[in-house]
């Protein structure tokens, strides 16, 4: 018998979902070298431990999943019922046994992976709902899914590293990063440009607005340079991504030599 494959053959949409798939991959092997004791420690985020992890990134899955459905069938159902019942979810699975975490994390991502195998071409242009009330594509679930395994990879505090993400990821992260200042900030976003020293091009956050000889409305100089009334943080793509969705400060320099700023909220 055959193996069944994504009815979808858009190529855009197909490599999105490889790289869904890369990081479900990457993050289930993070997640894999940890014995059942050690995922009582804290992670990278704030207030959580490795199970808190593990269980919203299971819990996610099974969100994205009725996104997809309700792409597939034109029910709405939303992702969560209310942002109070997501923590409580997060909370109770975090307390399931070891083997029964890692069981219910992996089975919603194979759950999720077989419903986006299986929708329609044309389902994936059905709108749907984000928990941030946001009304996107379905074909937008695949990247929501992308940076949370990634991210949260690293998150487990196992070895996971930005240095490990794939250029187009690291790429596709920041810009995601500075789309959502900008949408939440407008123009009380910092006056800042971030320079990754390993791409050819800097990534403006917010504008200052200039004469025309001056910084253009990005903050950026026409040669794409930061003007001398912008900070500029220069780093690596993996460097500047770290800092940019919160996960410290390291590699990244500020242009003026002082201390690197903490960044706005992302998500």
């Amino acid at each position: 018998m055959p193996a069944r494959t994504d009815r979808t053959t858009d190529p855009q949409l197909l490599a999105g979902l490889l790289l869904a798939r890369r990081g479900q991959a990457y993050f289930s092997r993070k997640l894999n070298e940890l014995p059942g004791g050690r995922l009582d420690a804290p992670s990278l985020v704030a207030g959580w431990t490795r199970r808190h992890v593990v269980a919203h990134v299971g819990l996610n899955a099974r969100a994205l999943t009725r996104l997809t459905e309700w792409a597939a069938t034109g029910v709405e159902t939303p992702m969560y019922a209310s942002p109070a019942e997501r923590d409580r979810e997060i909370e109770l699975a975090a307390t399931l046994p070891a083997r029964a975490l890692r069981n219910l994390c992996a089975h919603a991502a194979v759950h999720l992976d077989v419903e986006w195998r299986d929708l329609p071409e044309e389902a994936w242009r059905a709108p749907v709902r984000t928990a941030l009330g946001r009304v996107v594509p379905a074909s937008e679930t695949v990247w929501m899914r992308t940076r949370e395994v990634w991210v949260h990879a690293v998150d487990l505090d196992n070895g996971g590293s930005f240095d490990d993400f794939p250029a187009e990821l690291l790429d596709a992260l920041l810009a995601d990063v500075v789309g959502a200042w900008r949408r939440r900030l407008g123009p009380d976003a910092p006056p800042l440009v971030l320079e990754p020293v390993d791409r050819e091009r800097p990534v403006p956050v917010a504008g200052l607005g200039a004469a025309a000889d001056g910084p253009t409305a990005d903050g950026a100089t026409a040669d794409g340079t930061a003007s001398s009334e912008t900070l500029a943080l220069r780093g690596t793509a993996a460097d500047l991504t770290r800092w940019a969705t919160g996960r410290g400060d390291a590699g990244v320099v500020a242009s003026d030599g002082g201390a690197v700023p903490a960044p706005p909220r992302w998500l």
